[in-house]
């Protein structure tokens, strides 16, 4: 991910916060033919004061991501929408772009025992699940379904985070962008709209 100091963030926190509202990730994995990448729910291991990923892979993906060579690179993106030059102020050049956040996790990972994995599993399920009016909780009597799922835990070694929320715009620009994403049409993004107002009131 190209840097750039003006979007970066070092803090582990928003990297916490990005996967636990968005918690379906791409691993991708360099194997003996190439690089390789599959999508799967992640979640924080709440444990652990640091930041590590637990998540699983259906079988036969471990193979095919040859997660036994070692470190396993995982993308998390959040929020992310078009902005369109019309949005801003007139003294702005007048190139589009597009907002988001984003994190690149780099970590080795470490396979869990089925009884683990299956509470893992559990959990991945709690957390969706509870959400709903009429939750349907995973049975204990499904644990042999975890054969079927390779469980992991990522301890992360290093990370990007890049947050493109228009700081590089003029407080009148943005707020036209925010506003503006807020309107019905074909780019409307309310979440996104949210996120750049916090990061504006912030600065």
């Amino acid at each position: 991910m190209r840097p750039n100091p003006l979007f970066a963030s070092t803090n582990p926190n928003l990297v916490k916060e990005l996967v636990r509202e968005h918690p379906w990730a791409t691993l991708v994995t360099s194997t003996g033919k190439g690089l390789a990448a599959s999508h799967y729910p992640v979640l924080l291991d709440e444990s652990d004061p640091g930041l590590t990923l637990l998540t699983h892979l259906g079988r036969p993906d471990e193979e095919i991501l040859e997660i036994e060579r070692g470190e396993v690179l995982v993308i998390v993106q959040g929020h992310h929408g078009y902005v369109s030059p019309g949005w801003y102020a007139p003294e702005e050049s007048k190139v589009p772009s597009w907002n988001f956040s984003v994190a690149h996790l780099h970590g080795t990972p470490q396979f869990l025992g089925e009884e683990e994995n299956f509470r893992v599993l559990t959990r991945l399920v709690d957390h969706f699940e509870s959400r709903r009016d009429q939750p349907v909780y995973l049975d204990p009597e499904y644990a042999p379904m975890a054969k079927g799922t390779v469980g992991l835990r990522i301890p992360i070694d290093r990370f990007e985070v890049k947050r493109k929320l228009g700081q590089n715009k003029s407080d009148e620009t943005r707020r036209n962008m925010i506003a503006a994403l807020r309107e019905e049409g074909p780019y409307r993004h309310v979440a996104l709209a949210e996120e750049m107002e916090q990061e504006l009131e912030s600065g």
